[in-house]
């Protein structure tokens, strides 16, 4: 009976070891560093409204008259999402593009190819078109303000 509880609880320390040292973690600060990152919200842009108007970005929340926040006003998005026809395109596109594959109508090496210049537009489509909305905020409106009477 001593004999299996000695087993016992050399199996159960050895697991508790092996637990607590796949719990700590052990990784680099690099490591740790690229997972604070990754964490990290988003930045987040504001672009112009669907009617075209500059959105005034300092003045975005609305207040009561006695300076209390209003939340009823819909939130501004960031920018405008596809509609459904611009999704059905690309999944039509994907589609063919895998069906020509595996019909041998297009070789391996251009599959490839086609994939590897979709990857790329998905890497860096997002960071070139904010550098295009940054650049377009940056640039002063060449169109008067209309006045208000």
């Amino acid at each position: 009976m001593v004999a299996r509880l000695n087993r016992y609880s050399v199996l159960c320390g050895a697991l508790c070891g092996i637990l607590a040292l796949a719990l700590a973690g052990c990784t680099t600060p690099e490591e740790k560093a690229a997972f604070a990152k990754s964490k990290q919200a988003p930045q987040a842009v504001v672009v112009k409204s669907a009617e075209g108007k500059p959105v005034d970005e300092g003045n975005t929340q609305q207040h009561y008259k006695d300076g209390y926040p209003s939340f009823n006003a819909p939130p501004t998005a960031a920018n405008v999402q596809i509609n459904d026809q611009q999704a059905a395109d690309i999944g039509k596109q994907l589609t063919a593009l895998g069906a020509q594959h595996k019909a041998g109508t297009i070789t391996d090496a251009e599959y490839q190819k086609r994939v590897a210049e979709m990857r790329k537009l998905a890497a860096e489509h997002g960071q070139d078109t904010l550098s295009e909305i940054q650049q377009q905020s940056a640039e002063p409106s060449q169109t008067p303000a209309p006045t208000q009477n």
